[in-house]
């Protein structure tokens, strides 16, 4: 057995207390933000447009996330709604995330005058980074795993002790499932930064809907096998039900957009 889980408190100065969870965030946030300073230049877009967005886009993605999950854990507040702006106890989406973080974009767009689409598919790698990253913030604070496992299972995909520790939780070992979260964006990352300057690949907006194709697939998956989902009905899954709208939507996107002949995106230039 290996038990002895890692300090979720990276440094705490008498009342302050700064944990992993908010370090690995922002170092998520800062990634991304490198990754699209770089496309932005190499597209010729103004990199003020992407520090409006970050500006805007970080705390209203923060509070939408916070609404999300409030929503559909309403049970567990309306008795206590104090504990709905304690966000630093737990409970906060990135389908909520990513809702409050697509509307700020469109009224940036707007105000900057340039392609909603274009900004989007500059932001589509960046994003999924940065989900990659946030994941092991969950790690660190043991939350995002599945069901109950055993070691023998943890050790038979060759990962390292650090990590089978931290899945010794509530008396048993769990499922990584932040892990599987987190490689599969990973591989959405590396693909698409290996494939969007390829001539005529993509039409402008196509490599956002592509990540929203490859993060919903994922998504749907791996949230079946979490022990710590956001329930619609009985027992249909928030998240599984919105990934499967959104990987149809994207879809038909594309094909729709295809048969009207949308100009091909100039990534390649």
């Amino acid at each position: 057995m290996i038990i002895g889980s890692l300090n979720p408190i990276a440094l705490q100065f008498g009342p302050f207390t700064i944990r992993w969870y908010g370090l690995i965030i922002v170092t998520g946030v800062i990634v991304a933000y490198a990754m699209v300073q770089r496309e932005a230049k190499r597209q010729h877009i103004d990199s003020e447009l992407f520090d409006d967005l970050i500006l805007w886009g970080l705390p209203v993605g923060i509070i939408s996330a916070r609404i999300y999950y409030v929503v559909f854990e309403w049970s567990s507040y309306r008795n206590n709604p104090a504990e709905i702006i304690a966000i630093w106890h737990g409970g906060i989406a990135i389908y909520g995330g990513l809702i409050g973080g697509f509307l700020v974009a469109i009224l940036v767009a707007r105000k900057h005058h340039v392609s909603l689409w274009q900004m989007l598919d500059v932001l589509a790698p960046a994003v999924l980074m940065a989900q990659s990253i946030g994941r092991w913030g969950n790690f660190m604070n043991q939350e995002a795993h599945g069901a109950v496992t055993t070691l023998a299972f943890l050790r038979g995909l060759h990962l390292p002790d650090f990590i089978i520790r931290q899945m010794w939780i509530d008396g048993a070992y769990r499922q990584p499932t932040f892990l599987y979260e987190s490689l599969w964006s990973l591989t959405g990352v590396i693909l698409f930064l290996a494939l969007r300057h390829r001539k005529q690949l993509f039409r402008r907006g196509e490599l956002f809907l592509a990540y929203l194709i490859w993060y919903g697939t994922g998504r749907m998956f791996i949230e079946g096998m979490r022990t710590d989902s956001l329930y619609l009905i009985g027992d249909i899954r928030v998240s599984q039900v919105l990934s499967v709208i959104l990987v149809i939507t994207a879809i038909v996107l594309i094909v729709v957009r295809r048969r009207h002949n949308v100009e091909w995106a100039d990534l390649a230039e």
